[in-house]
């Protein structure tokens, strides 16, 4: 098993995590723009709202709703720094790199693919 599934699957185990589903509208919306659109606006937000190193609004910056990479962030504990520390061992205060904010859209993705 390799680090992303094994991640989902730890993610899966909590009750808050495991709550989050892709309704018809979400599942809809994929279809309609496309994996590869879906994964470009992942990158967008989390270049935007996760990848600073520092968020005054940290813990506050990701919807609950409205897109599918917003619901795929909870579910992946992609959210904000604080999880992302939490559940993916990156640390605050500094900005992502490349490779971080690849393996936090990947986890994303992945979670996205799975449950479309």
């Amino acid at each position: 098993m390799d680090q992303i599934e094994f991640i989902l699957a730890q993610l899966q185990k909590s009750k808050f995590r495991s709550a989050f589903i892709l309704k018809q509208k979400e599942k809809l919306y994929i279809e309609e723009k496309g994996i590869d659109i879906i994964e470009k606006h992942a990158y967008d937000f989390i270049g935007a709202r996760i990848a600073p190193s520092n968020i005054l609004n940290d813990g506050k910056q990701t919807p609950m709703k409205g897109h599918p990479v917003f619901i795929a962030q909870h579910a992946t504990a992609t959210c904000c720094r604080g999880c992302i520390e939490k559940w993916h061992k990156i640390k605050k205060g500094k900005e992502l790199s490349k490779e971080e904010k690849d393996y936090i859209v990947s986890v994303i993705m992945t979670w996205i693919k799975k449950n479309r």
